[in-house]
């Protein structure tokens, strides 16, 4: 039985991964879980000078799922590359970089700095507000994702997954952005917009007002997305948005995703990603399927 999966060239033992924000860079988590059970760890996002982030309260509970407004706070590159990427380097896991940024340039040096570093990927957060256009997000405008994407890929030496923004008109219009612009693999969805009041007190539950709605009520949405990027592109696509167990990493899959990233659920349930490793296979075994690349796009 063969889990292994290929996303432009980076082999990973199996398709699931961590999810951007929800699982630091590992090491709180490597008490209760094996890293190495993991196809991949992707980071925290990570900018090219530390972020405060946004004011608290940042995180509020909603009917199934969480709103968060976090605001990307990271201590920057340097303190990344001092103190994380060794610590990954000591399991046998794919490591994967969630890049964010400003402005353009801001990417770039990232990018630049991780050329030489151990790492596998590069993930480009582009839901991050582009402060030279207003704050709209990079992912919003088509223009932008395509600029944004061919810039990067010139300063890259590790394949580029581009992040999609699922706070779009047409998710096919953005992925085929992506492709045009050299992206090696899309990952989806980000987070959607979303806002809680609190009736009591009569204000926002989030300091920032709105914020990413993420969890289980976003599942459908983000199967919805895979499945018509997946059919826009030739590019191999990591599917996420709610996945709490391994029936619904195979949902994605079935859609057209080669891989899965695992986010929520690992407040809730630590030992989530290596849970949906072991049910995939459980799967597999069940319904006879001797590659897992048998399974990925099954559903037309």
């Amino acid at each position: 039985m063969n889990t292994k999966v290929n996303l432009a060239g980076v082999e990973l033992k199996n398709p699931v991964m961590t999810a951007s924000g929800t699982f630091g860079s590992g090491e709180e988590y490597s008490e209760m879980i094996d890293l190495n059970h993991l196809g991949a760890v992707v980071t925290k996002g990570v900018a090219n000078v530390p972020w405060p982030g946004n004011p608290t309260p940042r995180i509020a509970e909603t009917y199934g799922g969480m709103i968060n407004a976090i605001g990307l706070q990271n201590p920057g590159m340097e303190v990344f590359i001092k103190r994380d990427i060794p610590f990954l380097k000591k399991y046998d896991t794919k490591i994967i970089v969630n890049v964010c940024g400003k402005t353009t340039e801001d990417y770039i040096e990232v990018v630049e700095r991780l050329a030489d570093e151990p790492v596998d990927m590069l993930e480009i957060n582009i839901s991050c507000p582009n402060v030279k256009e207003g704050g709209i997000a990079f992912g919003q405008d088509p223009k932008a994702v395509e600029a944004i994407t061919r810039e990067v890929k010139k300063y890259a030496k590790q394949p580029v997954i581009m992040k999609l923004s699922p706070n779009v008109t047409d998710i096919g219009v953005m992925a085929r952005a992506a492709e045009a612009g050299g992206a090696d693999v899309l990952s989806l969805i980000n987070t959607l917009t979303g806002m809680k009041i609190d009736i009591n007190r009569r204000s926002f539950a989030v300091a920032n007002k709105t914020g990413g709605l993420s969890g289980p009520a976003i599942k459908p949405i983000a199967v919805r997305m895979v499945y018509q990027a997946a059919n826009a592109v030739k590019l191999p696509i990591i599917g996420m948005g709610g996945i709490m167990n391994a029936e619904d990493a195979i949902e994605f899959i079935l859609a057209g995703a080669t891989a899965v990233s695992v986010g929520t659920a690992n407040f809730r349930n630590p030992y989530a990603a290596e849970e949906v490793v072991r049910g995939i296979e459980d799967y597999m075994k069940k319904y006879h399927v001797e590659d897992i690349r048998e399974l990925v796009g099954a559903v037309r």
